[in-house]
């Protein structure tokens, strides 16, 4: 009979296998959810066998991925059932349906308890092992001490009682005070003599977590565990089943050793000599052999070994030991294997005076350097940085600059960071220092921070001896025909400060270095520009009244960036050209730049903050990223690579919300900066003045043309979410009748793509923002403004932020004038990838009308890309390296909305991924390179690759490649947004007669100025 009703179970289960599809499976499912709700309805006509089968088949419904939300109480009712089959029926499918708050679960805690206290061992073992699987507070209060007298009983059996501890490691990881620390010590003393291996072993596991919450309460059992190891190591009474290819069970071997290195240290002398005498047999017994279960099992023993040893602190000898069997492991085939001893090199690095014997490796460390796996490339570039002193620190850094330029672009950057900084720890003389920077510069401009050059500027202005040297070098590369920016930026300032040294020298007078410099201006971004505008007035005060015609040149110069767009650019030509044409009185102000004063190197303290890089830390820390409290507050802190408004000549430019004062005595630090802080830029759009003049015409509200409602629909149509449309949605008193004027889901995904518009409007008030994105700064201004003859009262901004952006939002003011605009500066810093957004609270007061909304700002994900080329020797061999889930991800996008290749090229460029025709070999598809920058991974480089269907434009393949498993699946996800959901702009209104007369005037205040910011049209206007 039971057969006979199980039949049923396993036709379902032939059935759902023979669907051709996904939607016949789910037809049959529903189907049969159908028919079990029905049949549990009429409970009462149910045999138990029979609810057995329905129960089941819920749990195979549940493991395809359904839902299944009825049952439960069926579920739990078989675990009362007197007979094992229904009563395993139960057990398994409460453990795998309910959580431990699921409330259902209350009604069966006696039953529970009823069968871990009987005497049927069966039972008791099914009920252990649901308690185990689901935990929870209320099963641990209620349970945990009839498991624990399990535990301890000596009249049950070794099966009943190592489930008993595991089911009591599981509460205690939940609820710690189920287990009375005062109680267990003598008790946990008592357990650790068990003969039982299988018993001992579970006990071991809780034994680990106990101590490593407290391990004063248990010193006792510290000499039980070292004989635990000496049985062991001497194959000591132990049965056959237990050991594992010759290995007398690894597992407890490992469990004890991990347990021991959660007290402090070992006092005791036998205690300790017993120790040794195992951890030597240990080492001496370990030996790579072909069969790998046993190399795991054998290295999981040593490599724990070893960690004991470091923890304890062992004589020279053994260490000595230690280190020569590391040695041997680095060299072997197998990665795993190198891997570790990589790693516990690095760990040992620690222990004085083992330096000098790992530095006998150093030669197969720099082989480990070019393994064709990246995770052993990184613990070997972990271990040389850790091994280098002034002994070694020219090998090294020379084996890092080689290697620099065949590195992976993951790499690159800690690398030339890494040889930076043991440049300047360990540098035999300053001309060296400058030699390796200037040479990273050269080979890793890109992945190079501005910290670097900073600190190489410093150096050169600290040492007179040293700024010939230093002039002579960067002249040499300023020769070179591709020269990367942060070069340009390195050899103007010094130039620009000492090439006035070098006029003796061919080729070194100041209009062969103008000229030189000036080849370059065309090619740099505006911060580079500023750098050589300094430098420009800086070759004129070297220059003798007698060369009239170089001096012509750098005042054409200065009068062509007098109306520039940019303020800093346009500050410092105005200022340098007047001051140029004071005569004697320029040497006085474009004196050199005196020695910075002394302070600890921003690199060195990088250094000595940093972690070495474990798999496991990096585990951690991408959980504590995950379980970050989501509470939106809006951070205090200052980014701390933001632009600072000090130019070169110590003069400064005071913004709008508050001042900033320096002198030229002062210097410029990396702090403060060692000049002006310089990040490269996306280059404005070819219409930018024309993108702003349309939205921001400014007429009556079009009351009559956009009803209320008619707005609130379309802006909830355009969202992609419920998120979006609450961000966008009208909140607070809903009594009056102010509504946008504009669509606010179209301004923020065109803000999305472009840097300035508006962001809202509606009859009162105006919001228009300008963005500067700079790597993983975002510098931003919101412009508010009141197009009434009355105050706009109780002004209201809050930024709330998602917990990957750090924002600070300055000082908005509670009244805004009547036809008057505030600027309130916005800085942005990125932590990390993530496609959520953050959402400014608005509010404010006209008359007795409140209004408040909530706006998303776009700082969005595609604001943190720069497109990047790359050649196909470059980007081929990182493709490959990046291989799998989950830093490689593919999936084929569906119901695309039909794009042809130009317009999906146009989609990539707008979103800044750099697209690189001819690099794929099929015309139909599309690769995409850019670096996403955050302050967790710094440049990180990211490749796409589009696969495109020419008969079917509905739908493409695209795979994201990344060193971050998180970037690459929000790249994937954001990139598939813009895809499936590309919003259709509606035609921006006419503007009126005024604004556009106002556009054609060449000479507008607005042109002449150099502004394009909302702001300042906004104020023009009214």
């Amino acid at each position: 009979m039971a057969l006979l009703g199980m039949r049923g179970l396993s036709v379902f289960i032939s059935d759902v296998r023979n669907c051709q599809n996904k939607e016949q499976e789910r037809l049959r499912i529903d189907k049969e959810l159908g028919n079990i709700r029905t049949r549990f309805k009429n409970e009462k006509g149910l045999t138990p066998n029979e609810k057995k089968k329905y129960v089941w088949k819920m749990l195979y419904i549940y493991m395809l991925g359904y839902d299944v939300d009825f049952g439960h109480m069926e579920a739990l009712s078989l675990i009362s059932a007197p007979k094992y089959p229904e009563k395993q029926v139960g057990y398994i499918v409460t453990s795998c349906l309910l959580n431990e708050s699921h409330e259902f679960l209350r009604m069966v805690i006696n039953t529970v308890r009823n069968d871990i206290i009987g005497r049927n061992e069966t039972f008791q073992c099914l009920a252990l092992t649901m308690v185990g699987n689901i935990g929870g507070k209320e099963f641990a209060e209620s349970l945990a001490p009839d498991v624990q007298r399990l535990l301890i009983s000596s009249s049950c059996r070794p099966l009943v009682r190592k489930k008993a501890a595991l089911c009591l490691l599981r509460l205690y990881r939940k609820n710690p005070d189920v287990v009375n620390i005062d109680g267990w010590s003598d008790r946990m003393s008592q357990l650790l003599d068990e003969r039982d291996l299988g018993v001992l072993t579970s006990v071991m596991s809780l034994f680990v977590a106990l101590v490593s919450n407290n391990n004063e309460a248990y010193w006792n059992c510290l000499p039980k565990c070292a004989k635990i190891l000496e049985r062991l190591a001497r194959n000591q009474d132990i049965p056959q089943e237990y050991t594992y290819y010759g290995i007398p069970s690894p597992w407890l071997q490992v469990k004890t050793m991990k347990a021991l290195q959660y007290f402090p240290t070992v006092e005791d002398p036998n205690t300790r000599r017993a120790l040794f005498e195992v951890l030597q047999r240990i080492l001496m017994g370990t030996d790579v052999v072909k069969n790998v279960n046993k190399n795991n099992a054998s290295h999981a023993v040593l490599f724990e070994a070893l960690a004991l040893v470091m923890h304890l602190d062992a004589e020279k000898e053994m260490m000595s030991q230690c280190v020569a069997l590391l040695g041997k492991f680095i060299a072997v085939r197998e990665p795993n294997i190198r891997y570790l001893g990589l790693e516990n090199m690095t760990r040992m690095l620690l222990i004085t005076d083992v330096q000098d014997l790992i530095k006998r490796h150093q030669a197969q460390i720099v082989t480990s350097l070019k393994d064709p796996d990246i995770s052993i490339r990184r613990r070997a570039l972990d271990l040389l940085y850790g091994m280098c002193d002034v002994t070694n620190a020219k090998d090294i850094v020379e084996e890092l600059l080689q290697y620099l330029s065949t590195a992976d672009f993951v790499m690159r950057e800690e690398l030339a960071l890494k040889a930076a900084i043991l440049a300047e720890k360990f540098a035999p003389d300053l001309s060296w220092y400058v030699d390796v920077i200037l040479q990273l510069i050269d080979k890793a401009g890109d992945f190079v921070s501005d910290d670097i050059w900073y600190r190489v500027v410093q150096f050169v202005t600290n040492n007179e001896d040293l700024q010939p040297y230093a002039a002579a070098k960067a002249r040499e590369y300023l020769d070179k025909p591709a020269l990367h920016e942060t070069m340009v930026k390195v050899s103007a300032y010094i130039l620009g400060e000492y090439s006035h040294l070098l006029a003796r020298r061919p080729g070194c007078n100041p209009k062969e270095i103008f000229t030189i410099i000036n080849e370059k201006l065309p090619t740099v971004s505006k911060p580079t520009v500023a750098i050589l505008l300094s430098t420009y007035a800086k070759i004129l005060m070297h220059t003798e009244p007698s060369d009239p015609e170089l001096q012509e040149q750098i005042w054409a110069i200065f009068r062509k960036y007098e109306s520039y767009i940019d303020v800093e650019i346009q500050q410092r030509a105005v200022e340098y050209f007047v001051l140029s044409r004071k005569g004697a009185a320029l040497a006085d102000v474009l004196a050199e730049m005196p020695k910075f004063p002394e302070r600890q190197s921003a690199l060195l303290k990088k250094a000595e903050d940093a972690e070495v890089d474990t798999a496991e830390q990096s585990a951690i820390k991408l959980r504590s990223q995950q379980q970050t409290s989501n509470a939106l507050v809006v951070t205090d802190q200052q980014p701390v690579n933001g632009p600072l408004p000090i130019n070169q000549l110590g003069l400064v430019r005071i913004p709008s919300q508050k001042m900033e004062a320096s002198s030229h005595n002062q210097g410029l630090t990396k702090e403060n900066g060692a000049v002006s802080k310089v990040d490269p830029e996306p280059a404005p759009s070819a219409d930018f003045l024309g993108d702003l003049l349309g939205p921001l015409a400014i007429e009556g509200p079009p009351a009559a043309t956009v009803s209320a409602e008619q707005n609130m629909i379309s802006g909830l149509e355009a969202t992609p979410n419920a998120a979006d449309a609450l961000a966008l949605a009208t909140v607070g008193d809903q009594s009056n009748s102010v509504q946008p004027i504009v669509n606010i889901a179209e301004r923020f995904h065109a803000l999305c793509l472009k840097d300035s518009g508006v962001l809202y409007e509606d009859p009162y008030m105006q919001i228009g923002i300008k963005s500067e994105w700079r790597a993983h700064h975002g510098h931003l201004v919101l412009f508010l403004g009141n197009k009434n003859t009355s105050p706009l009262l109780s002004v209201r901004a809050v930024i709330l932020p998602p917990t990957h952006l750090k924002v600070e939002l300055s000082l908005v003011p509670e009244t805004i004038p009547p036809r008057a605009q505030v600027q309130c500066p916005l800085e942005v810093v990125n932590l990390r990838a993530s496609r959520d957004i953050a959402v400014l609270d608005f509010s404010y007061k006209f008359g007795t009308t409140v209004v408040s909304v909530k706006l998303r700002l776009p700082a969005v994900l595609n604001k943190f890309l720069q497109p990047k080329s790359v050649s196909a020797e470059e980007f081929f061999p990182q493709w490959k390296s990046l291989s799998g889930p989950p830093l490689k991800l593919q999936e084929v996008v569906r119901v695309v909305k039909p794009m042809s290749l130009p317009e999906m090229t146009n989609l990539f460029t707008s979103l800044h991924l750099g697209v690189i025709p001819g690099l794929d070999t099929n015309s139909n598809n599309l690769v995409s390179c850019t670096g996403f920058y955050s302050e967790s991974t710094r440049a990180m480089l990211c490749l796409i690759r589009v696969e495109t269907d020419p008969s079917d434009r509905t739908q493409l393949r695209i795979t994201i490649a990344s060193g971050d498993p998180t970037l690459t699946f929000e790249l994937k996800e954001f990139i598939k947004e813009h895809l499936i959901n590309i919003p259709t702009p509606t035609p921006a209104p006419a503007p009126s007669p005024a604004l556009a007369a106002a556009a054609l005037q060449p000479q507008s205040p607005i042109t002449r100025a150099g502004y394009t910011d909302p702001g300042v049209m906004l104020a023009g206007l009214l």
